[in-house]
């Protein structure tokens, strides 16, 4: 499949590392110009290098703004007036006891995971669809459809991740522009070694480790390993790409068969 995004602007959110970073590395690789972004100047200029190294000749441009914030949103929106493809990849995630989830940790999930994604979108989905043009896509989990018992406030923003997704893409029906979620599964993402170290032998190379992890603590999985983030960036490439035109309004799984439903 040749996916050819030469001429599109991409901003991803949250792409200094993991996931997000992944993403952007794939958009760059399709020709598009991707907007980097993180909260920490240090880190976005560590990204953009790295995404340069990996992609010689990719067209970068590194915003340090907390898009979780308005102030955040608007610094993003103003250097990068026009996008074509918006991945709303930021989120944060922890554990907690569910009755002892305060009202200001339910109100920080739900404004970093759900609302700065909402705002972005109401920013850049009007100039999409005048230009008959255009992706939005939301990184949600299997956490939205298999709510975990010690991160219910966070399968809960996931959750209203897939419902802002399928709104929106009957706002912007029959203009040209698609919207989709993603649904991630089990991820291999930074620090996750140490945490299947501490539940598996320390002595086994890394491959059967978190095999061995899988197994033991995430049966459902059919995949029986970690997702790579390279894997989530393709489909989110191939979601932003012309080949995807017809696909919209989808809640799409990369999750390696952990959701055990036929369809999401």
């Amino acid at each position: 499949m040749n996916i050819d995004l030469s001429g599109r602007t991409a901003l991803v959110t949250g792409s200094t590392q993991g996931i997000g970073a992944a993403i952007a590395t794939g958009l760059a690789r399709a020709g598009a110009h991707v907007g980097v972004n993180g909260r920490s100047a240090e880190k976005v200029d560590a990204a953009v290098a790295r995404l340069r190294e990996e992609v010689p000749g990719a067209q970068v441009t590194g915003v340090a703004a907390d898009v979780a914030t308005e102030d955040g949103a608007n610094r993003v929106i103003e250097a990068l007036p026009d996008v074509d493809v918006l991945v709303n990849n930021l989120g944060i995630f922890g554990a907690a006891p569910a009755l002892e989830i305060t009202d200001d940790e339910w109100r920080r999930y739900f404004e970093v995971n759900v609302l700065a994604a909402v705002r972005l979108t109401r920013a850049y989905l009007p100039g999409m669809m005048r230009r008959g043009w255009g992706r939005v896509q939301y990184v949600a989990s299997d956490s939205a459809i298999v709510i975990p018992a010690e991160m219910i406030h966070y399968g809960m923003t996931k959750t209203a991740l897939l419902a802002v997704s399928r709104g929106f893409a009957k706002e912007a029906a029959g203009t040209g522009v698609t919207v989709n979620s993603v649904i991630a599964g089990p991820t291999h993402t930074g620090g996750v070694e140490d945490f299947v170290y501490s539940l598996v032998d320390r002595d086994l190379p890394w491959e059967e480790a978190q095999r061995a992890f899988m197994r033991e603590h995430r049966p459902q999985s059919l995949l029986q390993r970690l997702i790579e983030p390279e894997e989530i960036a393709n489909m989110v490439v191939y979601l932003a790409s012309p080949l995807a035109s017809a696909t919209t309004g989808g809640a799409l799984r990369v999750d390696g068969g952990y959701v055990d439903a036929i369809v999401p």
